[in-house]
């Protein structure tokens, strides 16, 4: 840091602006960088620094300068703002998406509630998923994990909660995608609760079926409902003839209900015949009006489903063929999606040019962990579905890549995944190096603010090092690290590293800090997970964050990056 400040100064001991100016263009690579800027964030430094020497002072020492590159307002590691195209259909997009939102903990017995609705829209996630069963009394609605212990919380809550938070982070459309084990009755009740409780916010497609989907921008501050149509309930004890295909996983994880489209229709068309021959029959009144009823509240309901849900019929491959005239959702569990990357992937591809495809988490994650979403990603697959109360690397990487295009919840698929450059992308295919990333680990700082005095070593300071690698294709994946700084709070490691990178579109920055323990397992010290193609070029600040994704109130390396 000396050095470069000292080039910049002229070796002289103060930074005046138009020092600062040349540092933020050339070094920084802020081609746009004005004198004002440098004027503006030299005040900035000295309002924090020295309430009174500012007024006198229009220059920045080595250690206010030091304070400036630290300062994660005035010098960011990622690009500002939403920046990217939102003009093209949804399917174009990885979504934020989480997976049983309402939970507050494990999958098997934890509560129900609309806190981890709200936290999650607080942080940027565009779809939220809500299971729906009836009550105990049968005469209303509630989201909870279905034949589980978990405790339910009332669909109306949610629904409020997400009008209310829906875009305090983004102000790019909320999915609520609804695992419905409704009755027709309660379905019709869902549709009047969706629509009084979102009144305009409610996006309402024109038609039932589309050839393509809006785009983010189009839908700015809408919510919009996803999926499977309704089914006419049967009154009757007969089991479904699919039922025993279901596997035990997907019936005990709340798989979406099958789809008997073609047996329900069939039978409605018998109960229309029955009462064109006896429409004054006084004795089929009650039932007809029952039913009526029924017809228009699923009509409703059904009307509202902007965003239709895929039955799964005749294999993987037919699931996955492309109707040019209907785009839809698919979901898969990560089990299915792996074994279908495998024999189908370029399929897979092709159809999440134009169709979205969710993948959710197999059902033994019972504490609520995650999977790798980058296999997800490499193929298109827009809505990842996450447990965001859990913690891990998975969940780093998630949260990793929404940072991007200022963390508004909708990320621009490459075009080579999109299909504009007239190719199917084969995430297995060796690829050559398209730009290499240099990563410089200067220094450390803030965790003697942030943690007790013995938190890592009961009679010394800490001593740290840092991991830093790369999550991409195959091709892309490695991990270093750096040497161990015995005793000190503030470690300086000077070190750099090379990540040539074949897909840099896809690649995530990983960055972990741990104190080395001789005799247990080292401590965790913080992590950041950075989208590559967003990095600013220069020397910048990493806050650094907690298991959970919390971002510490101090803890920050000083890095630089390059691109050669």
């Amino acid at each position: 840091m000396k050095v470069v400040f000292g080039k910049y100064t002229q070796s002289g001991s103060l930074m005046a602006s138009n020092q600062l100016h040349q540092f933020l263009v050339q070094f920084q690579g802020e081609k746009d960088a004005t004198l004002h800027d440098a004027e503006r964030i030299i005040e900035q430094i000295m309002h924090r620094r020295h309430h009174i020497s500012r007024y006198t002072r229009h220059a920045l020492t080595f250690d206010d300068f030091l304070q400036f590159l630290f300062s994660e307002d005035l010098n960011p590691s990622l690009k500002s703002r939403v920046h990217q195209d939102m003009t093209a259909p949804l399917s174009h997009y990885f979504i934020y998406t989480g997976h049983n939102s309402y939970l507050t903990g494990n999958q098997l017995s934890s509560d129900c509630s609309d806190i981890p609705i709200i936290k999650a829209l607080q942080k940027g996630v565009r779809v939220i998923e809500l299971d729906i069963w009836p009550n105990s009394s049968k005469d209303d609605v509630n989201v909870l994990h279905g034949r589980t212990l978990t405790t339910p919380v009332s669909l109306i809550k949610c629904l409020r909660s997400i009008k209310e938070y829906a875009f305090m982070a983004s102000p790019y459309p909320v999915v609520i995608t609804l695992e419905d084990h409704l009755t027709p009755d309660l379905q019709a009740k869902v549709a009047k609760m969706v629509t009084e409780t979102f009144g305009d916010m409610l996006y309402i497609p024109e038609t039932e079926h589309s050839d393509a989907f809006p785009s983010p921008e189009a839908l700015q501050y809408r919510v919009i409902l996803s999926t499977k149509p309704p089914k006419e309930y049967l009154d009757s004890t007969k089991s479904f003839k699919d039922k025993g295909k279901e596997s035990s996983e997907d019936e005990t994880w709340g798989r979406e209900i099958p789809d008997l489209r073609e047996e329900l229709e069939s039978c409605e068309k018998r109960i229309s015949v029955c009462i064109e021959k006896n429409p004054d029959d006084d004795g089929d009144t009650s039932d007809y009006d029952i039913r009526k009823s029924q017809q228009l509240g699923q009509t409703e309901y059904k009307r509202l489903i902007a965003i239709q849900a895929k039955k799964r019929k005749g294999g993987l491959k037919e699931s996955l063929k492309v109707n040019p005239a209907k785009v839809g959702r698919l979901s898969l569990s990560e089990q299915a999606f792996e074994k279908a990357t495998i024999s189908n992937g370029s399929d897979i591809v092709r159809f999440t040019q134009k169709n979205l495809l969710r993948v959710y988490p197999k059902g033994t994650r019972v504490n609520s962990s995650n999977y790798k979403p980058l296999l997800a990603w490499m193929h298109g697959a827009q809505m990842v579905a996450f447990n965001m109360q859990g913690y891990g690397r998975a969940l780093w990487l998630m949260q990793g890549m929404f940072k991007s295009n200022g963390g508004c919840g909708y990320v621009r698929k490459p075009d080579f995944i999109t299909g504009e450059c007239n190719q199917i992308f084969d995430p297995r295919a060796r690829l050559p190096v398209k730009t290499t990333l240099k990563v410089d680990v200067y220094m450390g700082d803030g965790w003697s603010l942030d943690f007790d005095k013995t938190h890592f070593d009961s009679y010394s300071p800490p001593d740290f090092y840092a991991k830093v690698g790369i999550a991409g294709v195959p091709a892309d994946s490695m991990m270093k690290k750096t040497e161990i700084i015995d005793d000190n709070w503030t470690p300086v490691w000077d070190t750099e590293f090379w990540f040539p990178l074949t897909v840099p579109e896809l690649a995530l920055l990983r960055i972990e800090v741990h104190e080395y323990d001789r005799s247990e397992k080292d401590d965790f010290g913080g992590q950041n997970c950075l989208p590559v193609a967003e990095l600013r070029s220069g020397i910048r600040t990493v806050p650094l964050f907690d298991r959970k994704g919390e971002k510490f109130k101090s803890v920050k390396l000083l890095m630089q990056f390059q691109f050669f």
